[in-house]
């Protein structure tokens, strides 16, 4: 089997030229999408572990 890297890089360009390529603007709601749910996962998570110290200091403590 040889290897031939003219012919590979000839397969990959075609390949590379089968690509639907998002729009600028598909790019640029998707990416804002990606840090609105990260942002909210966020909040969402600190909540959570906010509410389970205060219930944890509560348990262990015996009271506020």
């Amino acid at each position: 089997m040889s290897v031939d890297p003219v012919k590979f890089v000839r397969e990959v360009r075609a390949e590379v030229a089968k690509v639907t390529w998002p729009s600028r603007k598909e790019t640029l709601v998707t990416t804002g999408l990606v840090f609105a749910m990260a942002t909210a996962a966020a909040i969402f998570f600190f909540v959570v572990d906010q509410l389970v110290g205060l219930g944890m200091s509560f348990l262990f403590r015996g009271g506020i």
